[in-house]
């Protein structure tokens, strides 16, 4: 029986939350309305999240030391990693010594780099991936190209949002990929990834809750990225009953294996009936944004109940839906929005503007939602509500 007490009490509930960015921001928010206390971290202050917690710290998560520091120090009932660059091996630990990582310290450990994942997918649950290499110096990186062949993909082992991701699609390109792959990676230069290029119809986020009454399949969400980085999505994405049986078939299987309770955010090629698995998120995924208007539950008030083991009964879709990510270029601490009267002028059209502090090159800093009678309406009505928004530097 699941039994939550006041916040900063003896009988309260606490969270730690390992990323404080726009994700983990909703999450703090749907876990408050439950009454937990929510202490939030990340590497720069007033991050996202950090402002709606009740409290934060500042410093490295993959500074295994500090992070333990911090852990023992609140004495947390969840341990919510919010992104990928963590101390795993100190999450390993202190599940060990009784702590509750989410989903699972091991899922953490492996879904941090996507050597671990894709392991995990195609050699131990032999579910369809491209073909793959890794490589850890220059010479090896010449080796995988010339194996998986031309055109590929390149992306360091760990990173997000499409950092250090690039297509080699001839001779000329390796060195410019190899570079921007040893910047991109959030835990510096290392080794990279080397994918065969998929050709497909169309991309899907699966995102599938893991809860006390079994797996919640939600209704697939298609997406567009440039530079491997989210810039829209929408709800559902046609498929066929094939294609739909197998990706949920398949993410059963990933999601079992990694174990635990929250949401997955899993990602698919798809081509006609063919579903190719590409990669897994143990937490909300920047695509499933468009869970706050297209169903009653969004995917970070499923995560909260599915951490602190409440039933999930059901999951009402509310009708086609859309997200537009505003994605701001430049350099300030001073950013703002305006013209917002016309932005929100269009029945059906919502923003979040996610306060962060500042702008350094490109960064995501707000997202357009809405909902039509169809998905190409509601698409229409994002993007006219991004193309009235005024942001200031």
């Amino acid at each position: 029986m699941t039994c939550i007490g006041t916040p900063k009490s003896p009988t309260g509930k606490k969270a730690l939350l390992l990323g404080s960015g726009e994700l983990g921001k909703e999450v703090v928010i749907e876990l408050q309305r439950f009454g937990v206390e929510v202490v939030a971290l990340d590497k720069y202050p007033d991050a996202p999240a950090m402002q709606v917690a009740h409290r934060s710290a500042v410093g490295s998560m993959l500074d295994g030391a500090w992070l333990r520091e911090v852990i023992l120090r609140e004495k947390p009932d969840f341990i919510i990693p919010e992104v990928e660059a963590i101390a795993t091996s100190t999450l390993m630990e202190l599940e060990k010594e009784g702590f509750k990582v989410i989903p699972t310290a091991r899922a953490a450990f492996l879904t941090m780099n996507r050597e671990g994942i894709r392991r995990l997918a195609a050699e131990e649950l032999k579910v369809p991936t491209s073909r793959y290499e890794f490589a850890a110096n220059r010479e090896e990186f010449e080796q995988a190209v010339a194996k998986i062949g031309l055109p590929c993909v390149v992306k360091p082992i760990m990173s997000s949002s499409g950092h250090g991701q690039s297509v080699v699609r001839d001779a000329n390109d390796k060195d410019q990929a190899w570079q921007f792959a040893q910047e991109g990676g959030r835990a510096g230069a290392g080794k990279v990834i080397v994918e065969a290029f998929v050709r497909f119809d169309y991309e899907i986020t699966l995102l599938t809750v893991r809860h006390a009454g079994g797996t919640t399949f939600l209704q697939p969400i298609g997406h567009y990225q440039e530079s491997g980085d989210y810039r829209e999505s929408w709800q559902p994405q046609p498929m066929s009953e094939k294609a739909w049986s197998l990706a949920q078939e398949i993410a059963g299987k990933i999601t079992g294996a990694l174990g635990g309770y929250g949401i997955f955010g899993v990602e698919f090629f798809v081509r006609g009936d063919e579903v190719i698995f590409s990669e897994v998120s143990p937490r909300p995924h920047d695509t499933g944004m468009v869970t706050m208007v297209s169903q009653d539950l969004s995917e970070f008030a499923l995560h909260a109940r599915a951490i602190l083991g409440l039933p999930i009964p059901e999951v009402r879709f509310l009708g086609p839906s859309a997200s537009k990510a505003v994605v701001v270029g430049g350099n300030s601490r001073q950013v703002e929005f305006a013209n917002l009267e016309n932005v929100l002028s269009e029945p059906g059209v919502q923003i979040r503007l996610f306060g962060k502090p500042e702008v350094n090159g490109h960064r995501r800093m707000a997202v357009l939602l809405a909902n039509g009678g169809t998905v190409d309406e509601a698409r229409g009505k994002a993007r006219r509500a991004a193309e009235k928004l005024e942001v200031r530097l």
